[in-house]
């Protein structure tokens, strides 16, 4: 199991108050699988989210990745697994101005202590599995928004980790980028990535293989996503 959550809880104070954003959740996500997370706002999504991506810590409960207990491990250690387990896709992009596709594609692979030359292979390498090879040397200004999202779904990808964790990766595109961007998750997918996208939308969980949905802390619905033959 790449994935294994047992009685989960994170409870946030906020002033004198408790607030309980996750109640108990329990599940497990086997690697090459391809889910969404939904759930109305206030739901735990986003917080569970940011516990499998080692952005936060449960309050109780057990996170176990790949075998390894991420609940009793230290702050480094938690960053070092999200350099080089798991891949962020933000609705925002979160790519820097300045830098071209290239150099912010191998930004992680900077902080991991790559050598410059395997750097610039593997985000060439990242870049051409996105089709931007020829928008390398390009600023994010100088590209659309889905190819600043492809950009962002590169830098995901070049540390080759175990999960793609993409938090409303549709969220600032058209619908005709959106659904080129969605095509190429579900290549990505195909290649073998597990993938994770947290999403309020309907028709996006619908191009998922299974569809996790919270409601107040709690898991409502786990099932899988019926697919027809044209639609895989």
């Amino acid at each position: 199991m790449l994935i294994e959550v047992e009685s989960l809880e994170k409870i946030y104070e906020v002033g004198a108050e408790k607030v309980h954003a996750l109640r108990g959740v329990s599940l497990g996500i086997d690697a090459n699988e391809y889910v969404a997370i939904m759930g109305p706002s206030g739901s735990g999504k986003s917080t569970l989210m940011n516990i499998i991506g080692c952005l936060d810590t449960a309050s109780r409960g057990e996170y176990r990745l790949e075998g390894l207990r991420v609940t009793q491990l230290s702050d480094d250690a938690l960053a070092r697994i999200r350099n080089q387990r798991i891949g962020f896709v933000f609705q925002t992009f979160n790519l820097l101005p300045r830098a071209d596709a290239l150099h912010n594609v191998e930004l992680p692979l900077v902080y991991a202590g790559v050598r410059p030359r395997e750097r610039t292979e593997r985000a060439m390498a990242a870049l051409e599995a996105v089709g931007l090879e020829d928008r390398a040397r390009h600023r994010p200004n100088e590209m659309s928004g889905g190819q600043r999202q492809r950009v962002a779904i590169a830098r995901a990808l070049v540390t080759d980790p175990s999960i793609i964790l993409a938090d409303e990766p549709t969220g600032n595109l058209d619908s005709a980028t959106g659904e080129g961007l969605l095509k190429l998750l579900g290549k990505l997918h195909e290649r073998g990535n597990t993938i994770i996208i947290v999403t309020h939308e309907a028709y996006i969980a619908s191009q998922t293989l299974r569809v996790i949905r919270l409601l107040d802390g709690r898991i409502e619905e786990d099932r899988a996503v019926e697919r027809s033959a044209t639609d895989r």
